[in-house]
């Protein structure tokens, strides 16, 4: 399974010349190769992870694509009327749903606290074909069963302090790593929280990699 980052908190992941994009946000360049797509995962609303115009791009090229997320992103789908958008299934913590070439076991179910004052969405996290896993903006654990390959680890954002990510990287012992929710960073930033991730992953033997938008890891599946 190959697995190319793109800017910020988007993910494909390709197996078996089938395709599949995690969290197609604003900050992401707009998608143009989007042939070959079997299913779409949206963690949550807010909309540096969705905005409707990448997911209509996806959907033009491949027709009937399934898309994975909360009830509320489920509802704005509904309301834009998207034309060729196959069946939008409501994720539930704990249930595994297949998306042509890809097994979803789906996890969480609350988004990380911004602050006290703004109140907590729906948020899931996914593992794919028992390998890759992405927590969207939360730290919950990983589910029992499965041996984590690659880890997609936030970098920065308003609900989060860089601390609790090496923690969180820490907590799941992956073979592999790379950051993702980097888009509000300096390039210095971006450096520091690298090399601090990669520190992280190397205590324990695993391996870190500074993906830019648009480089790309392969895995085997499990």
């Amino acid at each position: 399974m190959q697995i190319t980052k793109f800017e910020h908190s988007c993910i494909l992941l390709e197996q078996s010349g089938r395709r599949l994009y995690l969290d197609p946000g604003k900050f992401t360049t707009p998608l143009t190769e989007c042939g070959s797509v079997d299913g779409v995962v949206i963690t949550h609303e807010h909309d540096d992870h969705f905005v409707v115009e990448q997911l209509a791009r996806i959907a033009k090229q491949s027709p009937n694509v399934q898309v994975l997320t909360t009830t509320r992103v489920a509802d704005l789908i509904d309301a834009a009327e998207l034309e060729d958008i196959g069946t939008v299934h409501i994720a539930a913590p704990g249930e595994t749903v297949q998306l042509g070439a890809f097994s979803i076991t789906v996890f969480g179910g609350t988004h990380a606290e911004i602050h006290s004052s703004i109140p907590r969405i729906d948020n899931i996290g996914v593992v794919v074909n028992g390998a890759f896993a992405y927590a969207g903006d939360a730290y919950d654990p990983i589910p029992a069963g499965f041996d984590i390959q690659l880890l997609a680890v936030p970098a920065y954002g308003p609900w989060m302090r860089m601390a609790d990510s090496i923690d969180y990287l820490l907590s799941v012992r992956p073979q592999a790593a790379f950051a993702v929710h980097e888009m509000l960073l300096s390039r210095p930033g971006k450096e520091l929280a690298n090399a601090r991730f990669q520190a992280a992953a190397e205590s324990y033997g695993g391996t870190y990699h500074a993906l830019a938008p648009g480089d790309s890891i392969s895995i085997s599946r499990n």
